[in-house]
């Protein structure tokens, strides 16, 4: 199985506003980057696109190695808030449906199709890749 390793970010101007998302993904000697915006989103819908896009760019199952600096993403997989939500119907904790279903869903196919590990970064800081990230991220937003 191969193995990838992928840094993602996501940025808002605004939360809700206008957002980019963004990811690197590397393999073997190779390095793939990969951006996109919306007019009206928020920041934690970034995260998630970013890190879906990366995952729907590799064209079979791999072990994946995600960084991440969103608590948001991170968190879901780590303590398995997912399988809760399915559980209940995607209604969470507070007996409300879960935000960001969509982005969930189609996430948790995509890591069903990988062996996708959550590594968790401090974002703004010395990690080069995720400080790539937030730069593609930001420069995807929309301009008005």
């Amino acid at each position: 199985m191969k193995e990838v390793i992928i840094y993602t970010d996501g940025a808002c101007s605004g939360n809700p506003g206008p957002g980019g998302w963004a990811a690197v993904l590397l393999y073997g000697g190779h390095r793939k980057e990969i951006s996109g915006g919306e007019k009206e989103t928020t920041n934690n819908r970034m995260e998630l696109q970013a890190a879906l896009e990366a995952l729907q760019r590799l064209k079979e199952p791999c072990r994946v190695k995600l960084h991440t600096d969103s608590a948001y993403l991170f968190n879901c997989f780590r303590q398995g808030w997912y399988r809760k939500w399915e559980k209940n119907g995607w209604i969470n904790s507070k007996k409300e449906p879960v935000e960001n279903k969509d982005l969930w869903q189609a996430l948790l196919e995509q890591t069903r199709k990988h062996e996708v590990e959550f590594v968790k970064v401090k974002g703004h800081s010395d990690v080069e890749l995720n400080n790539r990230c937030d730069e593609l991220a930001r420069a995807a937003v929309p301009r008005s």
